[in-house]
Order: structure tokens, then sequence, then C-alpha cells
């Protein structure tokens, strides 16, 4: 890419609307919009929405709702509006007939009547003969005329794109000249049995007609690429600059798929991250996501890896993206996370922690400002928000609502012949004479009694967590029975001794 395309870049991303949007389609719009972006261009998003049989109806939202939870706003497309709309695929059927018509007057494309069984039997001849074309052109071609007819009488058929018998150069902005061999390109749909175009045509004529200048895509896309630069010369369009990025991999070299999830319900685990909208709910912050993804496939050739999204702006450049497949490290993203959860103001981190609740259920949801700060405050260092909640999702629960986790109470309260539980016994007496339930009056306490009976501060302090937590995390004790406050704490204290087995 070079300065003078600045003033004029067009990029889009188009996804299909079946899903959330997974979290390679998320590397894809960033790397769109910081081109974009970086030259005052326009990111245009738009939606194939052709394939009905994957239709999701509810997709376009969630993928907006991602976008937006990201930072990554568009120019043109849904909600947005622009001048070379419209901006959903099945909304442009009529765009497509005219420029179908096109192909079929020129000769560049043919109706197909075969049925699913004959192409079966091609397919099985091409593996016979170990050839690269399992499709066996018709000849001679059907005509125009007779396509028509067999529309009319009801017949399903379908629309092939005639290939030019010739090999293909793809010039790549990452990967060079890609040639494709005519003997790999054999002539395919471009229009299916129900009307609507093919991925391939319709692909074609939007990034044409909605002035695309630069097209970049996984290098999942780039045996496509072939087929789409042989439809722009038939079509008399221009052929925009490519750039296919790398694809993102799991850290075992196996593709990163939302099928993950499946499998890993099949086996009994919990899924792991995928889609976009399964990091929010995980608890990462946006920009730790975002810093991260950029990292999938680009280096800014500096010796840092911790960008914002101007930083990134400022810096990102086709150029710097690599040709190796980028593998997904979660270690890697959770470090990042707790960096950036650091180094977040107060009032970010508020905001990030409260959409994070908005979209889980929790103890949390529904407290105020105050109390979610605080929470926040006595988490320091934490990794994702889930950690957040243990450690003091228990204050924000009603005293009889706490559920004592039977390895905590085995290992801190029972052992020693129920040394935890004779160590609470001792202590509520002496928390409930206390006249100053300050955090520095009950460390105080704590550590007159670890002298009295000789005992380790966590002897002390961990039945009482257990007691008032369930579990054995919590902020430091002293603090987290001051914000309990000394009913509470007693309550609490009490209902344990009373569940003894």
């Amino acid at each position: 890419m070079t300065a003078n395309d600045a003033n004029s870049i067009r990029v889009r991303f188009a996804p299909s609307p079946t899903g959330y949007l997974h979290i390679g389609g998320a590397r894809t719009v960033l790397f769109n919009w910081l081109v974009a972006r970086r030259a005052s261009g326009t990111f245009v998003l738009r939606i194939e929405d052709t394939d009905r049989t994957r239709h999701i109806e509810d997709s376009v939202q969630k993928i907006c709702d991602d976008l937006r939870w990201l930072g990554l706003d568009w120019d043109e497309g849904p909600e947005v509006g622009g001048d070379v709309g419209p901006y959903f695929q099945s909304e442009r059927l009529a765009i497509y007939n005219e420029h179908l018509q096109r192909l079929l007057e020129s000769g560049d494309a043919y109706y197909a009547f075969e049925t699913p069984a004959e192409l079966d039997a091609m397919r099985e001849a091409a593996k016979t003969a170990k050839s690269n074309i399992s499709y066996a052109r018709p000849d001679p071609l059907p005509t125009v005329e007779e396509g028509v007819a067999a529309k009319a009488a009801g017949t399903k058929v379908v629309v092939r794109f005639k290939m030019p018998g010739t090999d293909i150069t793809v010039v790549d902005d990452i990967l060079g000249e890609v040639t494709l061999a005519a003997d790999q390109l054999e002539d395919f749909i471009i229009q299916k049995g129900d009307g609507f175009p093919t991925y391939h045509f319709a692909c074609v004529a939007d990034d044409a007609l909605m002035k695309i200048t630069h097209v970049l895509r996984g290098q999942e896309h780039l045996m496509n690429t072939p087929k789409h630069v042989a439809m722009q010369r038939a079509l008399g369009f221009d052929t925009p600059h490519y750039a296919h990025m790398p694809v993102i991999f799991n850290m075992d070299g196996s593709k990163m798929s939302k099928r993950d999830k499946e499998k890993a319900i099949k086996r009994g685990e919990a899924p792991p991250e995928i889609d976009v909208h399964d990091f929010r709910l995980a608890g990462y912050l946006p920009e730790a996501v975002l810093n991260f993804i950029a990292l999938l496939g680009w280096s800014p050739g500096e010796d840092r890896e911790r960008f914002a999204l101007d930083e990134m702006t400022s810096l990102f450049s086709i150029e710097r993206v690599g040709k190796t497949n980028a593998k997904f490290d979660r270690d890697k993203l959770v470090a990042f996370n707790t960096d950036w959860a650091t180094r977040a103001s107060s009032e970010r981190l508020l905001a990030a922690f409260k959409d994070y609740l908005s979209v889980n259920e929790s103890s949390l949801c529904g407290a105020d400002d105050a109390a979610l700060a605080r929470a926040l405050k006595a988490s320091e260092g934490f990794r994702t928000f889930p950690d957040v909640v243990k450690k003091t999702g228990f204050l924000f629960k009603a005293d009889d609502a706490i559920a004592y986790d039977a390895k905590a109470v085995k290992k801190v309260l029972a052992k020693n012949d129920g040394a935890g539980y004779a160590m609470l016994e001792h202590l509520l007496p002496k928390l409930e004479a206390l006249p100053d339930f300050s955090a520095d009056a009950i460390e105080a306490l704590l550590a007159a009694t670890c002298e009295e009976r000789e005992a380790k501060l966590g002897q002390v302090a961990q039945p009482i967590r257990v007691a008032i937590t369930g579990s054995t995390v919590s902020p430091s004790i002293h603090e987290s029975l001051e914000w309990l406050g000394k009913g509470a704490t007693l309550a609490r204290i009490g209902r344990c001794l009373a569940h003894r087995g």
C-alpha cells in the first residue's frame, strides 16, 4: 500500500450472519479498520446473507454489538447507511441479476442442469483419474434460451462461471505473486438454484460497486481469489489490492474454530472462548483483546507489545503483516488483560466491570458504583473480572445464601479435630464485644489472638474467611469484616458453627 492510495482507500468487512463474531473475524475487522483510519479512508460493513440455510435472525445485531464492544465503528453499513447500499446482500438481488445477465450474454457464464447424482459421479471419476477438476463442462453448452425455458418450467437450474482456461496470478500485498494453474480452476456456480448468488459472485459485484480498493482477509480465502480475479476481468471491473492474512491456530496447531466449543462440551470440558462475545462474558477488557489480536500476524517492528488503539492506528501497515500462521496463546492473553486492568483508570475499569456484569448473572449485579469501585480496589492485580466476583461476591449475598465449599471446610475447619471450628468459637464473643468494628481494630484483635493462642495468622484468619465467604478467597480479612459489618459477620460465623457436622 502506497501513500498515493491514502485519499481513496475503501476497505470492508463482510461477515455472514450465522452467530456472534468469531475472534478471527475480529482480527480481520481490526486490520481493515486500522488501514482505513490510518489513511483517513472508509471502512464498510457489509452483511453477506445470501446463504439462507445458515442465516440466524439476530446475528446482525450480535455482530454490531461485538464490534461496538471492541470500539470498532464503521463508516457505511447497517445502522449507519451510505451512498452505495443496500448493505445487505439479500437486498441486492436485482443488482446481481443485472450483472449475471451480462455474463450469460457474453458467454462467460452458462446455465447448468446436472442432477446431484450426476455431480457425484463426476467427483468419483475425478478421484479415480486423480484430477484436480471434478466438474466436466457440458459440450455443447446449454443456451441462454434453454436455461430460461428450464427455469420457467420449474426446474432448479444453476448458473456457472466459465473459467478462461489460463493460469491466473494474484498479486498479494502480503504473500507476493501467487499463481494458480489453469488445470486447478474449474467452472463454479455463481447463482444457486434458489436464485441467490453464491459468495463468489456477490462478493465480486459488491466489491466493485461499493468501490472497495483493498481487500484484507484470511489466507483461507486465497484459493478463492483467482476465481474472483477471473470474474472481475470478465465484467470489466478493477481488481482491488489483495492482502491475505495468516490463519489463527490453537497452540496445538489445530485451526481455531467455533466447533472447538462443541468438541469441548462433548468431552465434558468447559468450552474455550472462540467468539468475541465469549471473551466479553469471560471478563476480558476489550482493549486487551484488541491489543492481543493485533499481534496475531502483525509486528510494529519495535521491542514492545502493549498498544492502545490510537497507537496501533499510527503504527499499523500491511507491510508489517507476516506470512506465518499465528497461534492463539490464551496464557498470554490473560497476561495482557492483567496488565491492562492494572494500568486502566478507575473510571474506565468501573465502566468495563459494569459492562461485564450486564451480560452475566452475579451477586454484584445491582450494586451501586461506590460498592463496585471498592470491589475492584480490593481485587487489585486480578486477571479477569470473574476474579473480582470470586473474591468479593460474598459481600453482596444474603447471609443465608453462603454455600460452604466442602474442600475448604475439610481443610480449614474440620482438620485437626475441628481446630478451625474451635477458633471460631473462641473468636465469636471477642468480635461481638469489639466496640469499634473498623479494619484497624479487627486487625489488632486478630494479632492479639495469634499471640494469645500461639498461632499463625492463617490459623486465625482462614476459619473466619471460610465462615463468611464459604471459601478460602477474599480480600484481607480485617477489611472484609469491616466491609461486611458486625451484624453480618456474627450471623455468618454463628451459622457456620450451627452447620458443623
